[in-house]
């Protein structure tokens, strides 16, 4: 599997805000973590709602692949982000994905970011 293909597509629906094709990307049985679900977010159903809320609430935000690193059953990647913010400055920040595959799916996400 081509794991720095799969990172682009991803990064790129995530700065479309297109949940249905990241739903097409997660496994239905994902187990997902960032800084807000710190206990984890598990299945397709919640895992939609919950990048349908914070997509509402987020302002239009670029993701821009940088590293790409397979692992055993997955990968790490790390991004940069833009976003424009409504009074027209902008804000950077850093992430780090570990993804785990099933089936050719995120099972397992695991975010950390920071700003710049």
């Amino acid at each position: 599997m081509d794991v720095e293909a799969l990172n682009a597509a991803w990064l790129e629906a995530w700065s479309n805000k297109d949940v249905p094709t990241l739903l097409t990307q997660y496994h239905p049985d994902v187990t997902y973590k960032d800084a807000q679900t710190a206990q984890g977010i598990t299945g397709e159903v919640a895992l939609g709602q919950y990048l349908s809320d914070l997509f509402a609430a987020m302002p239009p935000t670029r993701y821009t692949p940088d590293q790409v690193w397979a692992i055993d059953g997955g990968f790490c990647g790390r991004w940069f982000a833009e976003m424009d913010l409504p009074d027209g400055s902008k804000r950077k920040m850093r992430g780090f994905d570990l993804c785990q595959l099933k089936d050719g799916r995120i099972i397992y996400n695991e975010v950390y970011t920071h700003a710049l």
